[in-house]
Parts: structure tokens; sequence; C-alpha cells
């Protein structure tokens, strides 16, 4: 049977025990020669362009008719977006290392030196569904930051993200290193996603990566550390003062730039007062003017009288949509804004359009999400808009990190105390 690892396809737990014998060696590891891998794992990406693309393609035969045409875009690959892929890799090797940096230093009055230094995590599991980018995005952090990275990527991308790490083992063996600093575990069943989450002693922290479902079967059954990433039911708040252009623009591009990703917007919050001049532009904009791909949008019932749409549901603000669908809600001022946000938000992204200080400033303070924005959109949120080069997901808790994870984000801390003798 066709494996990446030999003749016969890996458990997981084999491959959980290369990652683990891994670990050390990559600690040793200088910071020029992960440099230079990743240089050549972003070059054997673009020199494997087509295996990569034909990989991608049955994997696109295969799910045709099972998903939408929104989630197809996200499964699909092209040149441009391998050669996308390739630059986040190139991204990451320009960025300075976090591991060694010492976050705190302190000399106690009995000689003893101590000092706070970040080191990596050591093996760090995604689990991921359909974008195959996330593999290289995935593995060139984790290695830029120490971490041995063992991926596991849904069954419907499954082949592309096979061919991808080849194409990154092919640039670690080039440079000299290890291939099994980048695993990728090859049984796509639910039984693997269980057996990382509960790979106590060989998994030093897992991010899911993917729908609510998956998140959710993280969260609730992981035993060891896991980070909450986001499904994101983000919000653009039109506050009575806003340019009603500027909204205009910022909310086409978070609903419509590319609506099956966690940065979209899926629901508009819009003052009372400006919403009988507003909502008639927005729905000529997003739907009349829109022959392919118009916007649903489901109104609650006071934007009902003002444009025609879709009743909205019980469910429908408290709903990622990923699609070409937008809850509208209307408020009478920016209090009541701030309140339904916090209320149905999942703590990804918001925005505020205004141009009253006062309110963006409250808005900004008592916004419970992990990015919060004035005047711009919500596609921002990402590592690589943000300037980490890439990202490993985007957190929405508060405990370790926060937001787009990138590098520091991978590592934790541990003291290095240096002395002369000394004894207590």
């Amino acid at each position: 049977m066709h494996s990446l690892y030999g003749e016969e396809k890996m458990t997981t737990k084999e491959l959980l025990i290369k990652a683990k014998n891994a670990k050390a060696e990559l600690g040793l590891v200088s910071v020029e020669k992960i440099n230079e891998a990743l240089l050549a794992m972003a070059d054997c990406l673009v020199e494997d362009t087509a295996e990569i693309l034909r990989n991608n393609a049955e994997d696109i035969e295969k799910a045709r008719g099972t998903v939408s045409d929104v989630m197809l875009d996200r499964l699909s690959l092209s040149e441009e977006r391998i050669e996308g892929m390739a630059q986040g890799v190139r991204d990451v090797a320009a960025l300075p290392s976090p591991v060694g940096k010492v976050l705190m230093r302190t000399e106690r009055p009995g000689g003893l030196v101590i000092e706070k230094t970040a080191v990596a995590l050591g093996v760090v599991a995604i689990i991921y569904e359909s974008r195959p980018n996330v593999t290289s995005d995935a593995a060139a952090l984790a290695l830029k930051s120490g971490n041995v990275c063992v991926l596991r990527g849904g069954k419907e991308a499954h082949k592309s993200a096979e061919a991808i790490v080849k194409a990154l083992q092919k640039g670690l063996k080039k440079v000299g290193l290890n291939e099994d600093f980048v695993l990728l575990v090859e049984d796509t069943t639910r039984q693997s996603s269980t057996e990382l989450m509960t790979a106590d002693g060989y998994v030093d922290l897992l991010i899911p990566r993917g729908g609510k479902g998956l998140i959710s079967a993280c969260v609730k059954n992981a035993t060891v550390p896991c980070i909450q990433t986001g499904t994101g039911i983000c919000h653009v708040y039109v506050e009575k003062t806003a340019d009603q252009d500027m909204a205009l623009k910022i909310i086409e591009n978070a609903k419509t730039s590319r609506p099956s990703v966690c940065n979209a917007e899926e629901v508009l919050v819009v003052d009372k007062a400006i919403a009988p001049e507003f909502l008639p532009k927005l729905k000529k904009l997003l739907v009349d003017d829109r022959a392919e791909n118009p916007v649903e949008l489901r109104l609650d019932e006071y934007a009902q009288t003002i444009i025609d749409g879709t009743p909205a549901g019980e469910n429908d603000f408290d709903t990622e949509f990923l699609d070409y669908i937008l809850a509208v809600k209307t408020v009478e001022n920016y209090d009541e804004a701030i309140a339904h946000i916090n209320a149905h938000s999942t703590g990804h992204s918001e925005a505020i359009v205004t141009s009253d200080d006062a309110a963006a400033e409250k808005f900004t303070k008592s916004i419970d999400s992990s990015s919060v924005y004035v005047n711009s959109s919500t596609r921002f949120t990402d590592g690589g808009e943000f300037g980490l080069g890439c990202e490993m997901g985007i957190s929405t808790q508060k405990l370790h990190a926060r937001g787009p994870m990138g590098l520091q984000e991978l590592t934790t801390y541990k003291y290095i105390i240096r002395g002369n003798g000394n004894v207590r």
C-alpha cells in the first residue's frame, strides 16, 4: 500500500514515536541551518508544483458534488497559490527566531543569575480540514520555532497534503536534516484524531484548525494541551456617523472577497438612525449588482421594513455561514451594538465603521474579541497580514495565545539559572 514512509502505511502511534525521537535532535539545529532548510523547502514546493496539482485535482474530483463551490475553492490549488505557499515559507525564514530569546534577566543577592528563556514546545500536532496551504504554513512555523510538526489533514485534502509534505521533506533532506521534523498522519479516520488528542507524553500542543465540530471535539476530548482556534462569527458595525461609502467598501470586502474563511464577515450591525438610507445601498451592492454569487441577506424585523430579504431565523446570528449569506441586525446605538456583538461573537474579529472617536474608543475597549478593527475590514486577521509570515491558526481563547498564532506563540519558556557553588 502506498505510503510516505515505506511500503506499509505507518500507524499514528509509530508516527508519534518518530516525532518524539526527533524532538531532541531538532533542538540542537542552528537557526542558520533551519533557515537554509526553509528556503530549500520553499524551492521544492515550486519544483513539485505539477505533482502537487495532480494530487490536488484528485482531491477536488472526489469532493465535487459533496461540498459547496465555496468549499471547493478552499480546497483548490493553482500555480499561483503554490507560489504563495512557497513565499509564505520564505517569509518565515526571514523572521527572527524566538528560540533562545531572554525574556527576563534577574541577578539575585547571592550571585545567582536567572534568565527566563524562550524555548520550543517540542512536538506540535495540527488537525485541520480542507485547506492544503495549511500544510506548508504549519510546517514552516513549527520548524522555525524549533518544533517537530505532526500534521493530520482531512481526508478530502489528503492527496494534496501528501504531495506537499513530500516536497517539504525533500527540502529537509537536501540540506541534510531529518525528514521526521515534518510528519503527516496517514490514517484519515476519526481514530487518528482521537489518538492525537490523547497522545500524552508525545504531543506537547494540539492545534485544531477547521469547523466548529472539529474544534469542539478537540476542546472536549483532548487530554493534551489544546488551543481553541476560532470559528469566526465576525461582525461589522456601521455606526450612525460612518462614512457610508467607506462602510460599503469594507462590508463588500469582508463578506465577498473570500466567504469561506474564518475572518469573513457573517453579521452586519447597523444603527437604526441610518438604516433607511444605508440598507438600500447595501442591497444594491451585495444583491442587485452581483449577477454571480449575490449575497443572501437575512434581516431582523426592522431591516425587513426597509429592504427585501430573508427573515432572520433563530440561529442566524450564531452561525458561521462560510458562504454568500449575511445576517443583518439593527440597533439603537453603540451600547446596544456592543452588547449584541459580545453576546453572539466567537471572539475572533469585529469591526466598527465610524467618524466618532468616542464611539471607536468605547468599541475597542468593550469588545471582547482577539482582533478589533476601526474603519477596516476583518479580512486582515491573518498571520501574513500581521507581519507574522503566516499563521498556525487564530486562537479565540485567552490563555497562552490569542489571535493569529505565529512563531512566538509556538514557544514556551524555561528558567536557566547560573550560579557559582550556590547552596540554600
